[in-house]
C-alpha cells in the first residue's frame, strides 16, 4: 500500500518540485502561460470530460450535493474557529473553504482511481470553483458582483459542455481529438506553476499557517465521512470525496487576497505551508480511500 501511495504521488509533487526549483533559479513570468490555462486548456478539459459519451450529469447529483455540503461546512468551521481564535474571518475562511482541487486534485483523481475518476473529478472541481469565484470574491470584498462567475472561461466550457452532452449531439472526431489534446496540457501545466507561484510565497506567520495547513484537511475529511452517512454515493465517489476534503489550500486564495489587499502574507503562509502538509495528509486519505 505504502508503495502505491508513493506512485500516486510522487509524479504530482516531482512536478510540483520542479516548478519551484525552476521558479527560484530562473524566475521565469508564467502569467500568460498561467491565464492560458485558466481560459483555454482547463476549460478544454473541462469540456472534453462533460462531452464525453459515458458522463451522465444526472448521475452526479448526489456528489455534487455532497462536494457543496462538504465546501460549505469547511466555510462555517472555519468561521467558528476564526471567532475562537481571533484570526480575521476574511482571512481564514477562504483557506479552509477552498482547496487545491484543480492544480492537485484533478491529476490525484486520474493518477489514483484512473481515466474514469476525471467526470467526477471535474464536477466537484466545478462546484468548488462557482462558490469560489462568486462567495469567496464577494466574502473579501462585498462591491464584487457574484453574477460575473458566469464570465469565467471554465464555467462557461462546463455550461456549454452540459449542454452538447445532455442534447447528445455528437462532435466531429478529429475536433474532439483536439480539445482533448488542448486538455492534457493543463493539468502538468498546473502542477508546474503551482510550484512557480509557492516561490513568491513567504511564511511570515508560521503559527497561523501550521494551524489552517492542519485544520484544513482534518476538517475535509471529517465532513466527507459525516456527509457519506447520508448521502448515498458509489465507492469510487466516496473515495473521491475523502481526498477531496483532504486537500491543502488552492493557491487562488492568495491570488484573491493579494488582489482585494486582505492580508495576503499570512494568507500566503497557510497556502505554503498546507500545500507543503500534504505530504502528510493526502497519504492518509488515500490509504483510507483505496481498495
Amino acid at each position: 500500500m505504502l508503495i502505491r501511495i508513493v506512485s500516486i504521488l510522487f509524479p504530482l509533487f516531482a512536478i510540483t518540485a520542479l516548478g519551484y526549483f525552476v521558479g527560484k533559479k530562473m524566475k521565469p513570468d508564467l502569467s500568460h502561460a498561467n491565464k492560458l490555462n485558466m481560459d483555454v486548456f482547463v476549460p478544454a478539459l473541462v469540456f472534453a470530460a462533460l462531452v464525453n459519451k459515458e458522463f451522465r450529469i444526472t448521475e452526479f447529483i448526489p456528489l455534487s450535493l455532497a462536494t457543496l455540503v462538504v465546501v460549505i461546512g469547511s466555510g462555517l468551521a472555519a468561521w467558528g474557529l476564526s471567532r475562537l481564535t481571533g484570526i480575521g474571518t476574511r482571512t481564514m475562511v477562504p483557506p479552509m473553504m477552498f482547496n487545491n482541487c484543480g492544480n492537485l486534485g484533478l491529476p490525484l483523481a486520474v493518477l489514483a482511481f484512473g481515466e474514469l475518476a476525471l467526470a467526477p473529478a471535474v464536477v466537484m472541481f466545478m462546484v468548488s470553483n462557482l462558490l469560489h469565484f462568486s462567495y469567496g470574491a464577494w466574502l473579501l470584498d462585498h462591491r464584487v458582483k457574484v453574477w460575473t462567475v458566469w464570465k469565467v472561461p471554465s464555467v462557461i466550457a462546463t455550461l456549454a459542455g452540459l449542454a452538447i452532452g445532455i442534447a447528445g449531439v455528437q462532435i466531429w472526431p478529429p475536433l474532439m481529438i483536439s480539445i482533448r489534446m488542448l486538455g492534457e496540457i493543463s493539468i502538468p501545466l498546473m502542477l508546474f506553476a503551482l510550484g512557480v507561484r509557492l516561490t513568491d510565497s513567504r511564511i511570515t506567520s508560521v503559527g497561523i499557517g501550521v494551524f489552517v495547513a492542519a485544520a484544513r484537511p482534518i476538517v475535509g475529511m471529517l465532513l466527507a465521512m459525516a456527509v457519506m452517512l447520508f448521502i448515498d454515493l458509489p465507492p469510487q465517489e466516496q473515495a473521491l470525496l475523502l481526498v477531496f476534503g483532504a486537500l491543502p489550500p488552492a493557491v487562488l486564495n492568495y491570488i484573491f487576497a493579494e488582489r482585494y489587499n486582505q492580508d495576503p502574507e499570512t494568507v500566503a503562509s497557510m497556502v505554503l505551508i498546507g500545500n507543503v502538509a500534504a505530504l502528510l495528509f493526502l497519504p492518509v486519505a488515500l490509504a483510507i480511500s483505496l481498495p
